[in-house]
């Protein structure tokens, strides 16, 4: 059984109408081409000869009509490629924002990079180069109507084609590796931009300036010396090729004229082959003078292909019920990329509905890690995360994403009014985004806002302080009253105050029957958990109940303060 094509392959074909109807039009825009040559072979072997001025006069109207009807069919088939580029970006932009928002391991500029990727091939679609591409394959009748005016001619026009398709893969060669070092140099140099334009205050703040402005012009120079090397290169073949092309029409020019001293040709099919060529020749050259938007594309296309390879469209499941909160975690591994020693290494323990885990343990320990394994964000290297016994990793993300909340690390909030990030940019309830702003206990500090919930945050929360910044975000978490809530670190820009209100907001999840896992070390925090998760090294050191926990800790601190003379510190 023969096996699919790839996305990337099925989606260009959704626009297979039109570039049909655009190659028909190619051909029809060729066809009407051929005026030019056949008005100047009737005007110098029909016209001059008999003198006839109404012969001229009606050829001359036929051309002109001719033109007319090749400039309107040329218009069309630009439209035809317009509404096609139209319609791949309908079918292709939602794909491509999925597939970049399901492997969120992807640096910022890896992604701009793809959403350029994709911006570059919808505009190869309306470009010159795909016209040239199109009228490259009628070149042939071109050639055709030269033998017919004499076998010479459609010889010397055969062997011009050829030497000139032999011209543009000599291009191919001699610019295609520095085209693309210099595309893989521009995108990591636009990456460094990125990233060092959005934290321009801890640039300016730090006296990092001129540092990362050597670093940016190290990697912008490699870039532009890339470029140049291309461009260099291409400009010289292009060059020999337009003097090839130039020569070559003047040389068939001399090739007619002996054929007319020798009475094997007529003056007109003389100057007819002339124009044939330069049109046979065009297309050629055309594509040539595009060869950095062919590049360019080709490195796209190969990228987004491997960007839908590595994030492939899912059938829709099977509609699970609304769970309960049962969390169960079997023995998850989860390996980084290029590196041997694992994040999380057998990592087991259940959580009944209701009952909420705070999960400590030193810096790199693992819990954040753990986190987003939890609410399906990475999937692990082994072993499985199941809600209610379906494992989460597998799990359709639109329909989790209903009864999951998460409150990573790294607070994102986007652009937008308040309410709307809270109801997750969802038709929201305005009840249910009420409840959710009160649970967080941030609805009073809503209402002080200048426009209370319909106040605008700026991009990603600017326009709040910190603590605000994450208690929205807690309070988007709880929207919806989901059945799995995971906080990382949810605490670390609050104040006593804010402690409180979070505090209670688990307390209130607790008594509505929602799973809780908490990442926090402060121990306001971790006094409403019933469970405690120790981690180290990525492998699971206790796992109990928080008291029997707390003993343990408590204990092994005496230990190890006891040979040192150290008083031990009881832990509440």
């Amino acid at each position: 059984m023969p096996n699919n094509p790839p996305e990337l392959a099925r989606l260009v074909r959704s626009c297979a109408p039109y570039f049909v109807t655009a190659g028909l039009f190619s051909l029809a825009v060729n066809i009407l081409y051929l005026a030019g040559p056949l008005y100047m072979l009737q005007v110098y072997d029909r016209v001059v000869s008999s003198g006839s001025e109404v012969t001229l006069l009606m050829l001359t109207f036929a051309l002109l009509a001719a033109y007319l009807a090749l400039a309107a069919l040329d218009a069309v088939r630009a439209r035809v490629l317009t509404k096609a580029s139209i319609r791949l970006d309908r079918a292709m932009a939602p794909r491509i924002m999925t597939a970049i928002i399901n492997r969120p391991m992807l640096a910022g500029g890896a992604r701009s990079q793809l959403l350029r990727d994709f911006d570059n091939l919808r505009q190869f679609m309306t470009g010159a180069g795909i016209h040239a591409l199109f009228d490259l394959p009628w070149t042939p009748i071109y050639v055709a109507v030269a033998f017919l005016l004499h076998w010479t001619l459609g010889a010397f026009a055969f062997g011009c084609c050829v030497l000139l398709v032999l011209m543009a893969l000599l291009n191919e060669l001699m610019v295609r590796a520095p085209l693309a070092e210099a595309n893989t140099a521009a995108a990591l140099s636009y990456g460094f931009t990125e990233t060092s334009l959005r934290n321009a205050e801890v640039v300016r703040a730090m006296g990092m300036t001129e540092a990362l402005l050597q670093r940016w012009a190290r990697d912008r120079n490699h870039m532009l010396e890339r470029q140049v090397a291309a461009s260099d290169r291409a400009a010289t073949l292009q060059s020999v090729i337009r003097f090839l092309r130039l020569s070559m029409q003047s040389l068939i020019l001399g090739l007619g004229a002996y054929l007319v001293i020798e009475r094997d040709a007529t003056a007109g099919s003389m100057f007819a082959a002339s124009l044939l060529l330069g049109r046979a020749l065009q297309p050629v050259e055309q594509i040539v003078g595009s060869w950095r938007n062919f590049v360019t594309t080709r490195g796209a296309l190969r990228r987004l292909n491997v960007l839908f390879t590595a994030s492939p469209t899912r059938t829709p499941d099977l509609s699970l019920p609304r769970p309960i909160g049962r969390l169960s975690v079997e023995a998850v591994t989860a390996l980084a990329t290029g590196n041997a020693t694992p994040l999380l290494h057998t990592v087991s323990f259940n959580l009944e509905p209701g009952e909420a885990l705070g999960v400590i343990g030193p810096s790199g320990a693992g819990k954040s890690t753990l986190a987003r394994h939890l609410v399906g964000v990475m999937a692990p290297t082994a072993g499985t995360v199941r809600l209610d016994g379906a494992d989460v990793a597998q799990w359709s993300h639109g329909t989790l994403g209903q009864h999951v909340g998460y409150l990573p690390q790294d607070i994102e909030l986007f652009s937008g009014s308040v309410a709307s990030n809270i109801s997750r940019f969802q038709a929201g309830d305005d009840a249910a985004i009420l409840q959710a702003a009160e649970m967080a206990g941030v609805h009073d500090l809503v209402l002080r806002l200048g426009q209370g919930y319909d106040t605008p945050i700026g991009e990603g929360g600017a326009m709040l302080s910190g603590g605000l910044r994450q208690r929205l975000a807690l309070a988007r978490a709880v929207y919806g009253n989901p059945s799995l809530v995971v906080l990382d670190e949810p605490s670390s820009n609050l104040d006593a105050e804010g402690d409180m209100a979070l505090a209670n907001c688990i307390l209130e999840l607790k008594r509505r029957g929602t799973t809780v896992v908490l990442v926090s070390h402060r121990p306001a925090t971790l006094g409403v958990v019933d469970k405690l998760l120790v981690l180290k090294d990525g492998a699971a050191l206790m796992f109990g109940s928080r008291t029997e926990i707390l003993a343990q800790l408590a204990r092994a601190q005496t230990r190890a303060a006891e040979p040192a003379g150290v008083h031990p510190v009881r832990v509440a």
